[in-house]
């Protein structure tokens, strides 16, 4: 079956049954790699993307229940929490292997975009679904920190 996906901005017409999960259409169909298999069970973050602007685990929403939402990925993430987040995550040399990132990076940005000057707590909670192998959790939480500081400093 054909659907129509609003996909980083851009009108997307992708042929594939609609219980294929959004994770592979995005990856298998739009060969936008960077939103990563984890675990397949919405459990690790590796396959955090945005629908209407918050965070969703791409593995585990069928193709049919995306095409009324926005969906931004990694890879049309813009913005000035974007920037810092870019920023401070080169600064305070977060990753590691990397594989992680892009869903990390998906969920401090909504979380910048709902609490300018988070605390450990709110980050605590905002990130408890993305899981890091390299266990980088001290360096992200100060990356996200220092983003947030950049952030205000510019306002």
């Amino acid at each position: 079956m054909s659907y129509t996906l609003s996909v980083n901005g851009r009108s997307q017409n992708v042929d594939e049954d609609g219980e294929t999960p959004l994770l592979w259409v995005l990856r298998d169909n739009l060969s936008l790699t960077g939103t990563k298999y984890g675990c397949g069970a919405a459990q690790c973050g590796a396959c955090t993307v945005h629908l209407d602007g918050r965070p969703a685990r791409s593995c585990s929403i069928p193709l049919r229940s995306a095409v009324s939402a926005r969906i931004t990925t990694i890879e049309g993430m813009e913005g000035a929490e974007a920037a810092a987040l870019r920023d401070a995550w080169v600064k305070h040399d977060v990753p590691q292997c990397g594989f992680c990132q892009s869903g990390q990076i998906m969920s401090a940005i909504a979380l910048l975009r709902n609490i300018k000057q988070p605390t450990d707590q709110d980050i605590d909670l905002a990130m408890s679904g993305n899981l890091c192998r390299c266990a980088t959790y001290t360096r992200i939480r100060a990356a996200i920190h220092d983003a947030a500081a950049k952030l205000g400093a510019s306002t």
